[in-house]
């Protein structure tokens, strides 16, 4: 062990002989003075045991283990994670002519806890949620292009707003490798911009084009309400599949703007289609009952951490009586939470509290989830965020 050391408390390894890959501040017995931000260290038991390598931060969890063993951590090793997650993409058929818009790393889910890599035809964008990743990013963007089976020639790097303010890394989004070629990716046969500049997230929120094409079977001659478009994905689908009319609604102008352009590339000059930029809940309030007999409810996350998660269940709730009172009879209803701090069981709740608020019958068609890019470690069960339902309402 050349790392640093940090040694647990008596009985705190259980959680790691069980591959949960954090290791929370009051595990930590002792660790060395001089230990900084995204340092690689060894962890071991209080009786000198080995357990794994990681990057230590300060925080609540200060250990992201990436490997429980004695690898060391550096170009080979993210070359051979990289690979390993471009291999189950690959067995996932994401990676074809009809589709070059996917995630690549889903942090612990493919075992690089702290980093987010999506593919947008030739272009990756990376996101660092730990200074440990931010350290590494030069590494990761050279494995990324060195990659065999897909050709990434642009890598850029949006972190910003992604570490912990407290690290003070002072991250500059910028291309690490190459430069602006097109924002135009490709999904399912539909194209889209991508503003992995300025935009949300990495630009895209390829996590739901699963539930996107569940929405395109649904959609034929229904009339449609998306809440909180954003780019306009499920819009666009709507309209590939039928719909008689879709709305797409969302409080940023720029997000309308990005959704019009979106849907303009896919169906120019179009009719059915109609953006409002407007808040979400007055949208709701104001609208006439039986406008919509179908309504997409995909709010951003309500709760990002514990502290909120009551005033976030209370916002679902609402949010979902307001479309429950709304929508026409026959109507159908995709509800979602990202929320990562509000579980299935929270979720569905909520819902269900709505439900009985509306005094409507309502039968749950789908109960959904992440797509398979976005995998879950079965050693780290936070790992699933994305909830949803597809309900059928009388």
């Amino acid at each position: 062990m050349s790392n640093p050391i940090i040694t647990l408390k008596r009985g705190k390894e259980d959680s790691l002989n069980r591959f949960h890959p954090w290791v929370f501040s009051g595990a930590i017995a002792t660790m060395p003075e001089n230990l900084e931000e995204g340092d690689i260290v060894d962890v071991v038991t209080h009786d000198g045991r080995h357990i794994g390598v990681g990057h230590y931060q300060v925080g609540s969890i200060m250990v992201r283990i990436l490997d429980f063993g004695t690898t060391s951590i550096d170009q080979e090793f993210f070359a051979t994670r990289l690979a390993e997650a471009l291999k189950l993409r690959k067995a996932l058929r994401l990676d074809r002519e009809d589709n070059d818009a996917y995630r690549l790393v889903h942090g612990e889910g493919d075992f690089l806890p702290g980093l987010i890599v999506d593919i947008y035809g030739n272009t990756a964008v990376v996101q660092a949620h730990s200074p440990g990743m931010h350290f590494a990013r030069t590494a990761i963007a050279n494995a990324l292009v060195s990659l065999d089976g897909i050709e990434i020639k642009n890598v850029y790097y949006k972190s910003e707003t992604t570490l912990p303010y407290k690290a003070q890394l002072d991250p500059q989004n910028d291309y690490l490798i190459g430069g602006f070629e097109t924002n135009i990716a490709i999904e399912n046969g539909l194209k889209f911009h991508v503003d992995w500049l300025k935009g949300q997230k990495t630009g895209f929120f390829v996590d739901q084009r699963d539930n996107r094409s569940l929405l395109e079977h649904f959609a034929r001659g229904r009339k449609v309400l998306n809440m909180f478009c954003y780019t306009g994905g499920f819009s666009f689908y709507a309209m590939r599949g039928g719909a008689e009319l879709v709305h797409s609604v969302d409080s940023s102008a720029k997000a309308i703007t990005l959704t019009d352009a979106n849907v303009e590339l896919n169906f120019p000059g179009d009719a059915r289609h109609k953006s409002y930029a407007e808040d979400a809940f007055k949208f709701l309030d104001s609208m006439e009952k039986d406008s919509y007999d179908l309504i997409v409810l995909d709010p951003p996350a309500f709760a990002k951490h514990r502290s909120a998660l009551k005033n976030a269940l209370r916002g679902y709730q609402r949010l979902n009586a307001k479309a429950f009172e709304k929508i026409s009879s026959g109507g159908i209803l995709f509800t979602f939470s990202c929320s990562q701090a509000v579980n299935k069981d929270q979720f569905r709740l909520a819902v269900f509290s709505a439900a009985a608020q509306s005094r409507r019958k309502v039968r749950i068609l789908h109960q959904l989830t992440q797509p398979a890019d976005h995998p879950i470690n079965i050693y780290h069960p936070e790992g699933e965020y994305l909830k949803g339902l597809i309900l059928y309402v009388e």
